[in-house]
């Protein structure tokens, strides 16, 4: 028996499946393993609680293999630290990767393609043939991630005192007002600038269903988003064409909460690239990254038996 575990570690939440061959025999969900998003200790106890349903699941002790993704894990010490727990479990070989290189996998299986990572954070990711990759945007929350419900949250604020000065319509800061128990805009303004600062990505789905009902604040700031992503994907493209010598089109995949929850940005996002680029193959549904974990975790066990074969 194979069994075999994958961990997705998103910005939000993590969720984790062990499985044997084709069958699945646990999932589970906890919050965010990203210490800078929820701090070293939550982070270890909500990595500790997943591992800990999905064994119980399972009905196993250990399993063979093990591939996390994870967004912070090219962060001094995370792979050491996520690594350590996964010994804890019993866990017999294990990978800690970025949580790009799962979702890339989940979409094209080793093989070359563009993704697309737009949720609490966004990334463009393109692969080569040869394995070489090339990246656009991802910078963080504070220096870029431009298109991310991050980005939204905190550009509709902007963008709603933006129109406040200039006493245009404003329901962006009446409904942030709601939602952070700000009545008065001097309140909002100081929690919105404070140190920690407020969850901006908390409030993207209220500027969806603004933007829905027609405002024009959050419609303009989704189609901002929509457009920045358009752009790093073709961007991306150019660089693979460019410096890997591909000819043809290459294929685009993408995940998140952004472009699957918000039509509006979906929407845009699809009539963009095809009318940039016509031939462009673009995947209709989002990829799963965890499937990327798990297919990873399965390479990973199958090349420990051709090796122990070869001995």
């Amino acid at each position: 028996m194979s069994v075999v575990l994958g961990i997705d570690g998103g910005g939000t939440r993590t969720r984790a499946s062990i499985v044997d061959g084709e069958r699945v025999l646990a999932f589970a969900e906890s919050g965010s393993i990203k210490r800078l998003r929820v701090g070293a200790e939550a982070a270890e106890e909500n990595l500790r609680a997943l591992l800990q349903d999905v064994f119980a699941q399972a009905g196993v002790k250990s399993v063979c293999a093990a591939s996390c993704g994870v967004a912070s894990a090219s962060m001094p010490g995370i792979p050491q630290w996520i690594a350590a727990v996964l010994d804890d479990f019993a866990v017999e070989r294990s990978e800690v990767v970025g949580d790009h290189v799962i979702a890339l996998d989940a979409a094209f299986r080793g093989g070359p393609g563009i993704l697309q990572i737009a949720g609490t954070g966004t990334n463009t990711i393109g692969r080569a043939p040869n394995g070489a990759t090339e990246s656009a945007g991802g910078w963080s929350s504070r220096l870029g991630d431009e298109g991310s419900g991050y980005w939204i949250g905190l550009h509709a604020i902007r963008q709603a005192l933006h129109a406040y000065d200039r006493e245009e319509p404003a329901e962006v800061l009446k409904k942030v007002g709601e939602i952070w128990g700000t009545p008065a805009i001097a309140d909002l303004i100081n929690l919105g600038d404070s140190t920690p600062g407020p969850d901006f990505a908390a409030l993207a789905p209220a500027i969806n269903e603004l933007a829905e009902a027609g405002d024009p604040v959050a419609v303009r700031v989704l189609r901002q988003a929509a457009a920045d992503l358009v752009e790093n994907v073709l961007l991306v493209r150019s660089k693979l064409r460019r410096k890997h010598a591909i000819a043809g089109e290459v294929p685009v995949a993408w995940t998140g909460s952004v472009i699957a929850k918000m039509t509006l940005v979906r929407e845009a996002f699809f009539a963009g690239l095809h009318a940039a680029a016509p031939q462009m193959p673009v995947k209709n549904e989002a990829v799963v990254p965890l499937d990327g974990a798990i297919w990873r975790a399965n390479r990973m066990e199958d090349s420990a038996h051709l090796s122990m074969k070869l001995k």
